[in-house]
């Protein structure tokens, strides 16, 4: 980090508590994925990136819940190339990158797939900050449709949205189901979202320490969000005809990860990890000439709300109680 440490900003203290606070995350988020599989353990490996920078990358694989999965951070700096420029379409003569990304992939097929990361990134000229931002998001794949998972999700987000800005919830869940869509589907969605924001700016109205405070708190709230999903559905009877879905749904995800999502491309155009980029991808997925569920069945309800993103939140506010909730059956 010798280089980085160079450029003199007056957010130097700032930076770092973002970095401490990536690190931080990673191993509680760690801690709690190992407490619910109750098998497995995450392996860590540290990498350096030549031109600056490295992370950490964790990885759990084989488990008895968890089939694979990732959870890494990284902290990365540079000169900003012509490719870069092009494009990411950004400015500056060098940049810094920290944040955390995680997917996890369940066994079974009543555990959703999730998806979770938080960044900052800085842009400098004469070793000046001329432009900050933050990007960050928690969204769900599930392979089967379960509604109260769903509510109980996205619930947890927008009671995290609500204390910073009450229109925050409403907005960035319809940027997260208007960004994971596989265009070349006809705008299939690759599940039932969450929320997703990008290029939040501090201004005069929110500030540094206010978009600081809101990426901790949705980072703070996906062991809330996804641990007592897991925990329901981790011990749902399962048949091959649910497996086979479930690796058709993974092929959805691998196209969008590969062809659309752009931390995929920008880690690729910045010369990071690949191993660790790649992390994303499912274990075994299925591809199938044309395949479509059945009419009426549990999967084309999934597809249905894939093609048409649902509001799990309605109008009325439907309350749920997070104790009730959490000691019902299964009911798969």
């Amino acid at each position: 980090m010798s280089e980085i440490a160079n450029h003199t900003t007056e957010k130097k203290i700032f930076r770092e508590e973002w970095i401490d606070f990536i690190h931080d995350l990673q191993n509680r988020i760690c801690t709690a994925l190992e407490a619910v599989d109750g098998k497995a353990k995450f392996v860590e490996e540290q990498w350096q990136r030549a031109e600056g920078g490295g992370g950490k990358t964790r990885v759990i694989a084989n488990g008895a819940v968890f089939e694979k999965g990732g959870v890494n951070t990284s902290v990365v700096f540079g000169e900003v190339t012509d490719t870069m420029r092009k494009q990411l379409q950004i400015n500056g003569e060098k940049w810094f990158a920290c944040g955390l990304s995680l997917v996890i992939h369940p066994n079974n097929p009543f555990v959703p797939t999730v998806h979770c990361n938080y960044r900052y990134f800085e842009l400098y000229e004469n070793d000046a900050v001329i432009d900050r931002w933050f990007g960050g998001g928690t969204d769900l794949t599930p392979y089967y449709l379960m509604e109260e998972d769903a509510i109980h999700f996205h619930r947890t987000y927008k009671n995290v949205c609500d204390q910073f800005d009450p229109s925050f919830y409403i907005s960035f869940k319809k940027i997260c189901d208007d960004y994971f869509v596989n265009k070349h589907r006809n705008n299939e969605r690759r599940g039932i979202g969450g929320i997703f924001y990008d290029h939040q700016k501090p201004d005069e109205k929110k500030d540094l320490q206010f978009w600081f405070d809101f990426g901790k708190a949705c980072g703070n709230a996906f062991i809330d969000a996804y641990i007592p999903i897991v925990e329901k559905r981790k011990n749902t009877q399962y048949s091959n005809q649910h497996k086979y879905w479930q690796e058709i749904r993974r092929g959805r995800y691998v196209e969008f990860n590969l062809i659309h999502d752009r931390g995929t491309i920008f880690g690729l155009k910045t010369n990071g990890r690949t191993e660790s980029i790649l992390m994303s991808l499912p274990p075994t997925v299925r591809f199938e000439y044309n395949y479509e569920p059945l009419q009426g069945s549990p999967e084309a309800d999934l597809l249905d709300a894939c093609l048409h993103p649902r509001e799990w939140i309605k109008k009325e506010e439907i309350q749920i109680d997070p104790i009730e909730w959490a000691k019902r059956a299964n009911s798969c």
